[in-house]
């Protein structure tokens, strides 16, 4: 397994984290869609996100194994003046065929040596309340700092909390 930082994506590497992202959400991971998105959803989403990286709003990686993209995580950048020193992680997804094996780990490693190295302070994500993410980001250090309850539609239509994570720098 290998995490690199992604530029200015080919074709082939969008239509490998387009499947991922189908993938990720068939298999439960919210992420921001209630439901598998489409192929066009999901390929629209990844060119908005190759976008905003060549602007440097973001900056992301990939995880892959045997050449394929398994995993993927992004550092938004983007803030307004006084918050220059903070930055959100967010969409970290693991194929459901590579879980369990360092990968997520790795991402959020790779993330948050790239907030240090661009001198932030503070990193934030949410993650559903209770979830295996949750779990992993304690492991890494991360720190509660809120729940808000009912903030996501979860997939049977019932809504779900959302914890409110951070890591100092």
């Amino acid at each position: 397994m290998s995490v690199e930082a992604l530029h200015a994506p080919d074709a082939q590497t969008l239509a490998e984290l387009t499947d991922l992202l189908i993938d990720t959400v068939q298999s439960g991971a919210s992420i921001g869609w209630v439901r598998p998105p489409s192929h066009e959803a999901a390929l629209t989403f990844w060119q908005r996100v190759a976008a905003s990286e060549s602007r440097g709003e973001r900056c992301w990686w990939v995880a892959r194994q045997n050449g394929r993209i398994v995993g993927t995580v992004q550092l938004v950048l983007d803030a307004p003046e006084n918050g220059r020193l903070r930055a959100e992680v967010c969409k970290l997804m693991t194929h459901p065929v590579a879980r369990r094996q360092g990968l997520a780990q790795s991402l959020m490693l790779a993330a948050e040596a790239e907030a240090r190295r661009l001198g932030k302070r503070l990193v934030l994500l949410d993650t559903n309340t209770d979830s295996p993410a949750q779990r992993l980001y304690e492991r890494l250090g991360w720190q509660v700092c809120g729940v808000m309850p009912d903030y996501a539609l979860q997939a049977d239509g019932s809504l779900g909390p959302t914890t409110w994570m951070f890591k100092r720098l």
